[in-house]
């Protein structure tokens, strides 16, 4: 072997230590003058229920038509004096009324007499009667529901925000999205290198409605539901039910055009 050889070699090593060792170039920063950039921000605020919707109902069953609903007029009657005696400041709407037939089970099809097939007869008429409640009077809301079950059952409850109470929350709903996307303008100036000042608002879209969004939020969440069956007595002493109101979430989201300079 030459000595040629081993001195390429070790030239070679030399060289390749000598590129590995040396600093890396820098890449060139991306400019972010005249930018745009779309910032989706979002806010929610939360309340406890400060009102309840109530469905009461009374239902009878009888031969007689006419009999079954005289007794639903009276106790629907007898049942809305109570409630209203009990919280003067309730507001009441009649729901709905029905009346249907009720037909023996199994029933075998009818004979043909005469050619003409007559129609089966009912055994029986269910008649019945709904009504609402909305009242904001929620401490004294079971000892109210209570004093009805005597007379009528309870169908549904639905708690949620009195219209005043989530006119007053909206201010600080809007306030706390506007907040959040302020926040998050700050946090994409400082991941860009640029400085907050740079950085100017253009538009503001508080539905989220532009293409860029990808749909609206919810504005504010579904009230929550309770359900429950109750049976109607006539004794002197009803035990009162218990609820739990629970809270509202209410919810914005808006979606910013910002552009740096």
């Amino acid at each position: 072997m030459s000595l040629a050889k081993p001195a390429l070699l070790i030239a070679l090593l030399f060289a390749s230590q000598a590129y590995a060792q040396a600093p890396a170039t820098p890449s060139p920063a991306v400019s972010t003058a005249g930018s745009m950039v779309i910032v989706p921000a979002f806010g929610e605020v939360r309340h406890a229920n400060d009102q309840a919707i109530v469905t009461f109902s009374v239902e009878e069953h009888d031969k007689d038509k006419a009999k079954a609903a005289e007794r639903v007029n009276r106790k629907m009657k007898e049942g809305t004096e109570i409630l209203r005696k009990a919280d003067p400041r309730a507001e009441f709407k009649t729901m709905g009324y029905f009346t249907y037939p009720v037909y023996p089970e199994n029933v075998q099809p009818p004979r043909p007499v005469d050619g003409v097939a007559k129609p089966p007869v009912p055994v029986a008429w269910r008649v019945g009667q709904y009504l609402e409640m909305k009242t904001t009077s929620l401490d004294s809301l079971p000892k109210t529901a209570a004093s009805a079950q005597k007379v009528l059952a309870i169908n549904g409850i639905q708690f949620g925000l009195a219209p005043a109470t989530e006119k007053r929350l909206d201010d600080q709903r809007i306030a706390a999205t506007y907040k959040n996307l302020n926040e998050r303008i700050a946090s994409i100036a400082n991941a860009m290198g640029r400085k907050l000042a740079d950085a100017s608002i253009e538009t503001v879209d508080f539905e989220g409605s532009g293409n860029y969004a990808g749909g609206q939020g919810d504005m504010a969440a579904a009230p929550m539901m309770a359900r429950m069956s109750a049976k109607r007595e006539m004794a002197d002493a009803m035990p009162e039910p218990s609820f739990e109101p629970g809270e509202t979430t209410l919810q914005m989201r808006l979606v910013g055009k910002v552009r740096f300079k």
